[in-house]
């Protein structure tokens, strides 16, 4: 769920960089930070799908190689919503400065 809400802040930095009008290196962030994101978002299904089939696991052996696999997946996909959240911070910092001064 954390890595989902991440994803979703993410998108609205996003959404925000956009609207401002950023700099190339803003621009750049933004796509990074939507990349980053998808990733996060392929990486927590992929630790879903895990965890169900180390739960459905006929043996103890079966479970414990598919919930590592799980937890491996599940830490990849925080490392990469870390990732896009750093991007779109950066993104929305670099379109800050690009903003005309009121």
């Amino acid at each position: 769920m954390r890595i989902i809400t991440l994803a979703a802040v993410a998108a609205l930095s996003l959404a925000a960089a956009a609207c401002s009008k950023p700099a190339e290196k803003a621009a750049d962030e933004s796509a990074t930070a939507s990349t980053e994101a998808a990733a996060a978002s392929t990486a927590a299904q992929t630790a879903q799908t895990d965890a169900a089939a180390a739960a459905a696991a006929p043996t103890a052996a079966g479970a414990a190689d598919t919930a590592a696999a799980a937890g491996d997946a599940t830490k990849e996909a925080g490392e990469h919503a870390a990732k896009a959240g750093d991007a779109a911070s950066d993104a929305a910092k670099a379109a800050a400065k690009d903003a005309p001064k009121k």
